[in-house]
């Protein structure tokens, strides 16, 4: 089966309020719970296509909610990226978020009830797992008895030891960057540089290795240490670090909640040799459950697929960058092909996107302001590859981002730092309801094209067949420009299928596209028969044609601006 990911941001997801408030607590705004993510909810996403959940934010983590009543006091604001906290300054490990639960003292309990439920809705779950660094106020409540806590026999004299948990600079205290504004801009607060100290001063999380980190630091965060001098950037592994054992133990504790997998945040900052070795352990007890690096730099795939034994790896810099320029700023289509020539083999690998919780709304004026301009990329990111895809709550619906929220400002995302809500998916949401009854003609629209597009994921031929590019012999008048248009085969013994796009937003392209002699050779057709491409969504629409005139004289085709087409192609038995 291929992988179909549905992000889904708990907090958000199920928030029904109305958002009031820049910077506002959980009093006003509102946040969404564990129990809103319904057994309906979760069905509906079973049957738009959806195979895995990815839960954002599960952990406890940094926040300026109180809930002191079960041990969890409010982390300081000068160390807090918004109200709600980042849910990547993970401060207990063995914990999950007590905003997402109805009951916070019951809020394993609650979380296990939903796996359960995701479980039975046939989804596989996933969740994040945050290995660079923690909260800066890290403490776990909840680890199992006889666990050594992160950082517990540190020793802060010195600036690194492979024995040690974290990166410390003696003699340096922190400061908070200048000017933080933690609640948003729009929501100023008066905070005494006092009110957090930390002697000595840690690194900071984005390899911050400086007592005042800045206001683009990750500076509610603190860097943790696998064995590796930053200085001389020696490696210390053996003995083994103890931090290793300290993840890998969380990453199986979760496994037996009967997590499906992992998604791996900034993978690529953490040591090859450890993701060997956890990755393997892992795999040992729970040999099906997935691991998904985040990863950004294309020279590091190939270890990070057949040295440390990753299932797939964000293709963020390959695809969504091409995809992004594509759509945004009119570059060539014909840059697809350049891409997936040179991951040289690692198509399968790759996880393809056009939304998550870093990234720019697609509906958003930051970035296209329309989601049916998406579409052409988002089927290509479904199949062009047997990889696996993902989408991000509220993609399916349009949800633009509109306006600042607090923290994130107004940048185009979905905030994750504050108490907001997503107002287009709450149409869908309709207070648990999720019967679509507030959205509009033109996002049921929407929606239902994005369950056709996902349908596409498990047809035989995208889920298991090769790929063949159509483009190399498709690149001059008439048949379709490489600029606009891409087209491509999906192929197996059984099944072969077509696919066209235009990126173009403005225009219509009529052109005669050649289906090459190599082409039929490869799917092993005789191009002396003759054959039928019927619309997989609109099967009145249909060509007859022999291989030979695909081959020479091309097919004429049509596609309207910003749309796709998908063809089954097929013998003709009644031989026109």
């Amino acid at each position: 089966m291929k992988p179909v990911i549905y992000q889904l941001f708990p907090r958000l997801f199920g928030n029904s309020q109305p958002f009031k408030i820049q910077g506002g607590t959980i009093e006003d705004n509102g946040c969404g719970k564990f129990s809103d993510i319904s057994s309906k909810a979760l069905n509906q996403l079973k049957d738009m296509g959806i195979t895995h959940v990815w839960y954002t934010g599960i952990f406890s983590h940094a926040t300026c909610t109180d809930y002191s009543s079960i041990g969890l006091p409010a982390t300081c604001p000068l160390i807090t990226k918004g109200r709600a906290g980042s849910p990547y300054a993970v401060r207990d490990y063995y914990d999950v978020d007590p905003d997402l639960t109805i009951e916070p003292q019951n809020r394993m309990k609650e979380f296990r009830q939903l796996v359960q439920r995701t479980h039975k809705a046939g989804l596989k779950v996933l969740i994040d797992f945050i290995p660079n660094h923690v909260a800066r106020q890290y403490h776990s409540l909840t680890k199992p008895n006889g666990v050594v806590d992160i950082g517990e026999n540190d020793d802060p004299s010195v600036f690194f030891s492979p024995q040690n948990d974290f990166y410390y600079l003696p003699g340096q205290v922190f400061y908070a960057p200048e000017f933080v504004e933690p609640f948003g801009p729009d929501v100023l607060v008066d905070l005494d540089p006092c009110m957090y100290s930390e002697d000595p001063v840690r690194a900071t999380g984005n390899d911050c290795f400086v007592a005042r980190p800045s206001l683009t630091d990750w500076y509610d965060t603190v860097k943790l240490n696998y064995g590796v001098d930053p200085r001389s950037q020696q490696e210390f592994f053996d003995p083994m670090p103890p931090l290793w054992n300290k993840m890998r133990d969380i990453l199986l504790h979760w496994a037996g909640l009967g997590i499906d997998g992992f998604r791996c945040d900034m993978a690529g900052m953490i040591p090859l040799p450890f993701w060997k070795y956890v990755i393997a352990e892992v795999k040992n007890r729970y040999p099906e459950i997935l691991f998904i690096a985040e990863i950004y730099e294309p020279w590091r795939y190939k270890d990070f697929i057949y040295y440390a034994g990753f299932d797939y790896l964000y293709d963020k810099e390959g695809l969504y960058n091409i995809l992004r320029d594509i759509m945004k700023w009119q570059h060539p289509a014909w840059k697809l092909s350049d891409h997936w020539k040179s991951l040289e083999g690692l198509d399968d690998r790759m996880l393809r996107f056009l939304e998550n919780h870093d990234e720019i709304r697609l509906a958003s004026s930051h970035f296209l302001g329309d989601p049916f301009k998406a579409l052409p990329g988002m089927l290509l990111c479904v199949a062009m590859n047997r990889g696996p895809v993902m989408i991000y709550n509220g993609q399916e619906v349009g949800e633009p981002a509109l306006g600042a929220t607090g923290f994130s400002g107004n940048d185009g995302r979905t905030t994750k730092f504050d108490y907001a809500c997503m107002p287009e998916l709450q149409k869908w949401v309709n207070n648990g309801r999720f019967d679509g009854k507030h959205l509009s003609k033109d996002q049921i629209k929407l929606r239902t094209i994005y369950k056709d597009i996902l349908s596409l994921a498990q047809q035989p031929a995208v889920a298991t067949g090769d790929f063949y590019d159509l483009m190399w012999v498709n690149q001059h008048y008439p048949a379709p420009d490489p600029q606009k248009i891409f087209a491509w085969l999906r192929h197996t013994a059984e099944q072969k299928m077509l696919f066209l796009v235009n990126f173009d937003t403005d225009h219509t392209h009529t052109f005669r596209l050649f289906i090459p002699l190599h082409a039929f050779g490869v799917m092993q057709l005789d191009v002396n028969e003759h054959f039928q491409l019927t619309h997989f969504f609109e099967p009145s629409e249909h060509y007859l044609f022999q291989g030979y005139m695909a081959a020479y004289d091309g097919l004429e085709l049509s596609l309207p601006p910003s749309k796709f087409k998908v063809f089954l192609l097929s013998l003709n038995v009644d031989n026109f």
